[in-house]
């Protein structure tokens, strides 16, 4: 297995949940090898150059031989040195800095040297037109970089070949064409050494081709070695009686040379067999399509209104640079808004910058599924390969993306990321009702940047979202199909649903890291929290007689352990990024900002305090964390849970918790934020076997911003192809919303 690797030079890599466009060959029409803005993701030509000079380095200085690529990705230039280049002011007013002649070009890659499973970071440079080796650090014992999907597509192949996993597939009634799982990250385990680079595989029968798996899950969970692609262990998760009461005494561990069916007190638990297919062709001969659905088609007769050179987009009055990133997805930055020809900064980046899904039964091995699908996985790695007219509708623009293969070449998606406008219903609306009074509608259109991404059994849509009244919203869609394990007959079910006979759904929570970085008018900026709370006075009293007053009550957070924070529901808190460099506003004196409203998704992780998941996921305890940020040689702070996220037992030192604990001043400084934002999925039968969308969504509202609304210049709504939907003529256009 190790020389296939090695030797792998043209075999597309199967990338789970992406289609036929992942190639590795160079497309000059799609991808550009030239980069003309300093934050362009690197090319699959450079990738290719850099792994090349890496290999070449390793081998000579290190003694290197046989290794497999993990990671490849760009070291953005200093921020000051990138808003000077792209003439961005660091105040809103002043003259942008003089630009340096050329920005740095540098390189982050991580491989594994496959003879002894040791870890190196590589930092690169591009210099007079090549690329060359700056440093070389191995990487501390039991620091894995990212988990590849190479790696995970290989779990199936490891687990299948597997005497053991075949005698107890066998003793299921299973032959090995039967065999199926899904890689996932082990987690948290203790009781192997911290040097394995180790998988755990979550099993279930296949009856079929395209056949829903995930109706059909096994008793068992192997543990796989990832390097020395072999199973070395595996689990037997205890049951529940009709009570609720477990077949062991209690959730610890067991020693894992333990026999794990031994130690787990039962016997098997026979595979559900019932088909839950939601593939039209696989429904059977009942199966009938909905027939009442008319065409509704999204038509630009002149083409879109945005637009693009290269990465960098305009629309309307906003201007951003778009990247892939093989572990954030998207990444958005330095956006500005041009206010009546001034440029205003608004936000530096803004991208998601980690995620976990805590699972909540308690009984061993089930702990470990809590996976951080962006830090130990990597979003964009697993980004789809968007298809017109299903996945994106109407007038689209694509972006790829690429990421490292194992072995140096470049992995390809030509349709990553999805650019489109959606009309939005109105954007404001008045009519005066008096006598002879005239009325003026005017419809939003909005902006949209997505991509979706699939998670072996999971589906995540990311949508980033920019409004004509200078509103930005970033939303989370979830969808694809819940994560379940067998259930016995007539077993209690306290931590899970069963959504079919024998199928249990556990409790899980969703946690998203959204990461901040602002420019409000520059940057330089502050956080303002506001609550909103009822007057102190009593009803009755001189000062609330009637006993109607409600206020907000605000302060500016000072440093970086004051600025961990909670929501309040009670409080209606929210908060607001503010410039106190900036002119203030001319009516209300407040300075300019950018409020952000988190209603409906602030839930916070659910796990002990301790916990692994707490433990690794420190992020997910606080709804807020505002920190002081920090450039170094390899850019700023970026990963809440850490660089390295794989089997991590403990909170890094570069993580959010050390970040906060600095007690850095954060009023009127370069300042990032983190914010949570977590749903509790407790599932429904509606669930199974495929979930319908879930929304979670957090908006940025100018506030004091703008000296008034706006919108005020959106033409009035006149969409001559409206028409009343069950005229005789089809075609009876009401004329214009200006009356």
């Amino acid at each position: 297995m190790i020389s296939d690797l090695i030797n792998e030079q043209d075999t597309v890599a199967h990338v789970p949940g992406t289609a036929s466009g992942i190639e590795r060959a160079s497309d000059p029409h799609v991808f550009s090898s030239t980069p003309n803005h300093p934050l362009d993701p690197l090319s699959p030509d450079e990738i290719t150059s850099i792994t090349l000079c890496i290999r070449s380095h390793v081998a000579e200085n290190i003694g290197v031989k046989a290794m497999k690529f993990i990671t490849t990705n760009l070291i953005p230039p200093p921020k000051q040195d990138v808003l000077a280049f792209l003439r961005i002011p660091r105040l809103t007013g002043e003259e942008p800095v003089l630009a340096k002649a050329a920005l740095p070009r540098r390189a982050d890659s991580d491989l594994i040297d496959l003879l002894t499973g040791d870890a190196y970071n590589v930092i690169s440079a591009l210099k007079d037109g090549k690329w060359v080796i700056e440093l070389v650090n191995k990487l501390a014992e039991g620091t894995q970089p990212q988990i590849t999907v190479e790696e995970l597509s290989m779990a199936e192949e490891i687990v299948k070949k597997d005497p053991r996993v075949i005698a107890l597939a066998r003793g299921l009634g299973l032959e090995p064409e039967n065999i199926s799982c899904d890689g996932w990250a082990i987690g948290y385990d203790e009781r192997f050494p911290k040097s394995l680079r180790l998988q755990q595989a979550l099993m279930f029968a296949r009856f079929g081709k395209h056949e829903n798996l995930y109706a059909h899950p096994l008793d068992f969970i192997p543990v796989i070695d990832s390097n020395a692609c072999k199973v070395i262990h595996i689990d037997f998760p205890p049951h529940r009686d009709a009570n609720g009461n477990l077949s062991v005494p209690d959730t610890v561990p067991k020693p894992h040379d333990e026999d794990a069916l031994t130690s787990a007190n039962r016997g098997r638990i026979p595979v559900p067999m019932e088909k839950f297919d939601f593939l039209p062709d696989l429904r059977g001969d009942n199966y009938k399509p909905r027939d009442d659905i008319k065409p509704l088609h999204i038509i630009q007769p002149e083409s879109v209104s945005f637009k693009m050179n290269g990465h960098e987009l305009e629309w309307q009055k906003w201007k951003m640079h778009i990247a892939f990133h093989h572990r954030e997805g998207i990444v958005i930055s330095t956006v500005t808004y041009n206010d009546e020809g001034t440029l205003r900064p608004v936000f530096y980046r803004l991208s998601l910058a980690e995620m976990v899904v805590p699972y909540a039964a308690p009984e061993f091995p089930h702990p470990r599924k809590f996976a951080f699908d962006t830090g130990e996985y990597g979003m964009g790695s697993m980004a789809n390969d968007l298809a017109l007219g299903c996945d994106c509708v109407g007038a689209i623009h694509y972006l790829p993306g690429c990421f490292v293969g194992h072995n140096g070449s470049a992995i390809k998606i030509k349709h990553a990321i999805c650019i489109h406008e959606e009309d939005h219903g109105l954007l404001w609306k008045h009519t005066d009702y008096r006598p002879g009074g005239r009325s003026f509608a005017a419809r939003s259109r909005r902006l949209v940047v997505s991509m979706c991404c699939t998670l072996a059994n999971y589906e995540y849509i990311w949508n980033y979202r920019f409004y004509q009244d200078g509103t930005v919203e970033f939303e989370v869609r979830l969808t694809g199909i819940l994560q379940v394990y067998v259930k016995a007959d007539n077993e209690a079910n306290p931590y899970g649903t069963t959504v079919a006979r024998n199928v249990n759904a556990h409790y899980h929570q969703h946690l998203f890291c959204l990461r901040v970085d602002p420019m409000v008018d520059g940057l330089f900026n502050s956080v303002l929290e506001i609550d909103v709370a009822p007057e102190s006075a009593l009803t009755g009293s001189k000062e609330n007689f009637a006993g109607n007053a409600f206020k907000t009550e605000s302060h500016i957070l000072k440093t970086s352990l004051e600025g961990v924070r909670d929501y309040s529901f009670e409080r209606d808190r929210r908060w607001r990024i503010v410039n106190p460099n900036a002119v203030p506003h001319y009516s209300t004196g407040a300075q300019p900002g950018y409020g952000i409203a988190m209603k409906g998704a602030v839930q916070t992780v659910l796990a002990r305090e301790r916990s692994w998941v707490q433990k690794r996921a420190f992020f997910g305890t606080k709804a807020l964390w505002v920190i002081k940020d920090k450039e170094s040689t390899i850019g700023s702070r970026i990963y809440p849970s850490g660089k390295y996220v794989p089997q991590t037992r403990e909170e890094p030192e570069e993580s959010i918790g050390p970040w906060a604990k600095e007690d850095a001043t954060i009023d009127n400084e370069d300042i990032v934020l983190y914010l949570t934002l977590g749903t509790n999925h407790i599932p429904r039968p509606e669930d199974w076997p495929v979930m319908p969308m879930e929304h979670l969504n957090v908006y940025f509202k100018p506030q004091s911003f703008f000296r008034a609304n706006p919108g005020l210049d959106i033409p009035a709504a006149n969409d001559a192809k409206s028409c009343a939907a069950f005229s005789e003529t089809g075609n009876t256009n009401y004329g214009c919303c200006e009356k």
